[in-house]
């Protein structure tokens, strides 16, 4: 169950991450969620695509898990 969480947490800060990251690239001035954090287009950006690398890690992690437990089972 909580690998399922895990997932869904993972897909939405991918939904997140992926949206800010591509209105920060066409609209440099819309910060979104981010408006607050110093160091302007730059570091906005970073923030974003190392939220999309984590997410996209979590979601690797829980199907690499999953396809784990199942060859375990087939042994």
């Amino acid at each position: 169950m909580k690998y399922a969480v895990l997932q869904t947490l993972g897909v939405a800060l991918v939904v997140l991450g992926g949206q800010g990251a591509i209105r920060l690239l066409v609209d440099h001035d819309n910060a979104g969620l981010l408006a607050w954090l110093p160091g302007g287009f730059a570091a906005g950006v970073t923030v974003h695509f190392v939220a999309v690398a984590v997410a996209v890690g979590a979601v690797v992690a829980g199907w690499a898990h999953s396809r784990a437990k199942e060859v375990g089972r087939r042994s």
